[in-house]
């Protein structure tokens, strides 16, 4: 799920740090096609285990640490960290870097600085059901008075505790072993044994193990570790042997052209220029729609930080064109006021207060906003994102949440203290009541605006509710808080001793939820008053919220969600794990339209990312969602080719190789919505007693595979407010939040529309509609047959897809998109200076396409600067029979009558 907005910037800044780090890996392939062989001569795919290993359980080593991770079905159920700590507990860091010698032999090395030692090991499959770790600890001047430290393991006890049961720790505190007799199994030894081994905080789901324990001594300290499993496990390559990239000649380099797209959709938008033709967007029962009754149907992006503030005026315009001609037609501007933004919408970083809006920040979003409406884009304006609060602001109880510093989030203390919400309304006030300077219209009088959210990522029942205790010591917001629980406990008549204790389930998520709802019932309220007339967000549903989180986000006009995604998100089996996808379905609430303002991958450079478009988009139409927003196209200023990131995809060759083709497929409607509804209709303590979200629930997560999956929230004796919706005719209606809906042993999934088929065994997807044909994931050395399209291709792991452009079948169209997609990496010049950013290389997509369509079409390779070349292909049988090779040099091909 999605890391917290602080963390964008964390990662942003060390970019260049994380293009040397190799992505974390989740489970292993299906099949090993001979490509990967000749890409790297050192590894022999062939060497390797194989099997149904989404359904299996699967060992491989860490690319990050060296250490080993357990997976079942795309879900990890051992984790592992290096934690060392000097005197007093003060934490240090080991920085740990693995190299792949060949098949299933590795070199890890280390170093920490604040303890002086370095990590060096080996690490090698000896047998076919062990791995062995030689690890030497070189500490030159040795320690004492330390805390010490090693390994810490994580075992996921809430999803395979039934099936493995509990670890134990080895007799002298020579290992651990989790499995149960005559089950799965796995056991880790250390050669000597360890000073010291234990379960921490009272359950078995944490295990400490030291290596040094109080000192360390000088010089080498050596460990041989084993790790021994039962025949059933696999022991699998890294993600870089499996995904081939160890050797990158012949792939292809400045595939994409900032300035450009390869493909223009700008014709999606032609109904909407200037957008806000059709009035506002409304909220009518679970859809969006425009005024003027046009079903509102949004493809979008972020636009973000820097990139809002210091593009130049000639790039803004540009780049408008350019996310039309990429098919979006919604952008929302976020990170506009965060604190770590310099400048942003007060100004820079040494202002006095969070009150006064900055002139000439205020005209860079009017320009954007101009120049987006010019094309058919709509806004998407957040009132509060990352804001720091400024000792000016005059806030009660401000010193005890800035704890001496200069600038503090107003995160949770929004809900309790009215000086905040009272400044937050002064901001609001002034900024939809601001008139575009280059429109002449203000932002609460634009429907070109579609929708604004009150603050991001801020909710109480699951994330900032924490902040508000005593324990916290924050006596101003504390009193206020548990002076409002226990007025709700006395007027419900819920507990007192549990109705404020937020981080349980229970009478404290009513009243969180009621809390959070007065919120934002004063804070639409107060914005109706200023005349604004789009849809309203109160937050989001992120970051893991279970269930007990949507009643209070129901107070707004749609339920907006953010959905963060690992790799190999298509072998994930939803048996046993969740996806990005689940989550945001989970946000659906009978009666309430959804909108997305963030989905992404969670890790860079994640090799499949270049699935998650067509599969976001998909699953969007299958569930009927009605707004979707990447973040992010970018968080830089757009002046060049600018850097690799996780935010930036405009530069990204993978997230672009099938972004156009997922907004061609969404926007008009090529898949299917649903035929049947399933309904989780929880009763009130189901709700509020149970922390139920797709990660712990096989029920929800399989519902969506099989339908429409809709939360149903049960009329509450405490919340008066809360209005259930009536359940759609002919549903089905479920309770067990553990029950699958589809049978356990299955290894696929087809939507009930026939057009969607997930194979988490083989990590493949397809969309098999008349206009959009798609294959993708592990789809390498397989031949998928869809109605009109053939894929046949070499490329381990791709997404090719095939659309008619002119809104006729494939079979009969006069313009063909062909969109190829594949992992890409960010590649260092060591001849250029440091400071020029990295490029990338991406993976050229090899094999055969064969295309049955209209006779006469001529196929031209779309270039990095929008240019069109015609290249040959045979016409055999009424099919168009296309090579695809390294020489062609992009991802985006066209078959047109000229």
């Amino acid at each position: 799920m999605r890391k917290n907005s602080m963390v964008k910037v964390i990662l942003g800044t060390l970019l260049i740090a994380m293009i040397a780090i190799a992505v974390t890996t989740r489970i292993p392939r299906l099949t090993k096609p001979a490509e990967a062989a000749s890409q790297n001569p050192a590894i022999n795919p062939d060497s390797l285990d194989t099997g149904k290993l989404s359904s299996l359980w699967s060992v491989q080593v860490d690319q990050a640490t060296g250490m080993p991770m357990l997976w079942k079905g795309g879900r990890n159920g051992l984790k592992e960290e290096y934690v060392f700590w000097g005197s007093n507990w003060a934490w240090t860091k080991l920085n740990t870097k693995l190299d792949i010698l060949g098949p299933l032999h590795y070199q890890v090395s280390g170093d920490n600085k604040g303890l002086g030692f370095q990590l060096k090991g080996d690490i090698a499959k000896k047998a076919d059901h062990s791995l062995v770790w030689n690890l030497d600890f070189d500490s030159p001047s040795g320690q004492s008075n330390i805390i010490g430290g090693g390994v810490v393991f994580h075992f996921d006890l809430t999803a395979f505790g039934k099936e493995m049961g509990a670890p134990d720790i080895l007799p002298g505190k020579a290992g651990w072993t989790w499995g149960k007799p005559g089950g799965s199994h796995i056991e880790m030894r250390f050669d000597p044994p360890l000073p010291d081994m234990y379960f921490d905080g009272g359950s078995k789901t944490t295990l400490r193990a030291f290596l040094y324990k109080g000192s360390m001594p000088q010089g080498i300290s050596h460990y041989t570790v084993t790790l021994h499993v039962s025949p059933d496990i696999a022991i699998t390559p890294t993600n870089k042997e499996r995904f081939g990239s160890t050797n990158t000649t012949g792939w292809y380099d400045n595939l994409v052209d900032w300035r450009t797209s390869p493909i223009d959709l700008s014709f999606l938008n032609a109904d909407d220029k200037p957008a806000g033709k059709h009035g506002f967007v409304q909220a009518k029962g679970d859809e969006l729609v425009f005024q003027d009754g046009t079903k509102a149907r949004f493809w979008g992006t972020n636009l973000s930080a820097y990139t809002l503030f210091k593009t130049p005026h000639s790039n803004v315009k540009e780049q408008a064109k350019r996310l039309a001609a990429l098919g979006f037609n919604l952008v929302r501007i976020h990170h506009f006021d965060s604190s770590w933004v310099s400048p942003n919408i007060f100004g820079d970083k040494n202002v006095a207060d969070t009150q006064t809006i900055n002139p000439d920040a205020i005209a860079q979003l009017d320009w954007w906003i101009k120049c987006l409406k010019d094309e058919g884009i709509y806004v998407w304006l957040d009132l509060q994102d990352l804001r720091g609060l400024k000792p000016g602001d005059n806030i009660d109880g401000f010193d005890e949440i800035s704890k001496g510093r200069n600038s503090v989030s107003v995160k949770g203390y929004d809900y309790v203290n009215p000086s905040i919400q009272e400044a937050m309304k002064r901001f609001d006030d002034a900024y939809v009541n601001h008139v575009n300077q280059y429109t002449g219209v203000a932002y609460k009088d634009e429907p070109a605006i579609a929708a604004m959210l009150i603050t991001n990522e801020d909710d109480l029942t699951q994330h900032f509710g924490n902040s508000l205790l005593p324990d916290k010591k924050v006596p101003f917001h504390d009193k206020i808080y548990m002076q409002a629980a226990k007025e709700f406990a006395k007027a419900t008549g819920l507990p007192p001793d549990q109705t404020w204790r937020s981080w349980e389930p229970g009478p404290s998520k009513i009243f969180l939820n009621d809390l959070e709802h007065r919120f934002d019932t004063d804070m639409i309220t107060y914005l109706r008053a200023q005349g604004v007339k789009c849809v309203i967000a109160t937050t989001s549903t992120w970051g893991g919220d279970p269930l007990f989180s949507l009643p209070a986000l129901t107070t707004g006009d749609l339920i907006d969600a953010h959905a963060y995604q690992g790799p190999n998100v298509l072998e994930s089996n939803p048996l046993v794990s969740a996806n990005l996808t689940d989550w945001i379905a989970a946000a659906q609430v009978v009666g309430k339209p959804v909108s997305v303002t963030e989905w992404n991958s969670d890790s860079f450079p994640m090799p499949d990312r270049h699935v998650l478009p067509l599969f976001v988009a998909a699953q969007a139409s299958l569930q009927g969602w009605d707004a979707l927003m990447q973040y992010a196209y970018s968080q830089e200023p757009i002046k060049g080719p600018g850097s690799p990131s996780v935010w930036h995809s405009y530069n990204d060759p993978s997230m672009l190789a099938t972004m156009p083709a997922a907004a061609l497929m969404y926007r008009q409607g090529d898949v299917k919505e649903a035929t049947r509804a399933y309904v989780f209709a929880p009763d009130s303590k189901q709700l509020f007693y149970q922390a139920l979200q797709p990660g712990n629930s096989p029920a929800l997560r399989t519902a969506v595979e099989k339908g429409k999956l809709l939360i149903a929230l049960p009329k509450t004796k405490e919340l008066p407010w809360l209005k259930p919706a009536g359940i759609p005719r002919n549903a089905t209606v479920f309770t067990d939040p553990n029950k699958p809906l589809i049978d356990i042993k299955s290894s696929q999934a087809i939507s009930d529309t026939g057009e969607l088929d997930h194979n988490w065994d083989k990590g493949t997807y397809t969309i098999n509609t008349t206009k959009t044909q798609a294959a993708m994931g592990w789809i390498g050395g397989e031949k998928v047959a869809l109605k009109d399209v053939t894929v046949a291709i070499t490329t381990p792991n791709a997404t090719v897809a095939v659309q008619s452009l002119d809104g006729k079948p494939i079979d009969s169209s006069g313009r063909l998109l062909i969109s190829l997609g594949a992992q890409s990496i960010p590649h260092r010049d060591e001849s250029k200076p440091p400071w020029v950013p990295p490029k990338f290389l991406a993976e050229p997509v090899e094999g055969h396409l064969s295309i049955r369509a209209a006779k006469g079409l001529r196929l031209y390779k779309l270039g990095s600067i929008a240019t069109k070349q015609e290249i040959p292909a045979a016409y055999r049988n009424g099919k168009y029979e296309i090579d695809l090779d390294r020489s062609l040099d992009t991802y985006w091909l066209m078959l047109s009558k000229g």
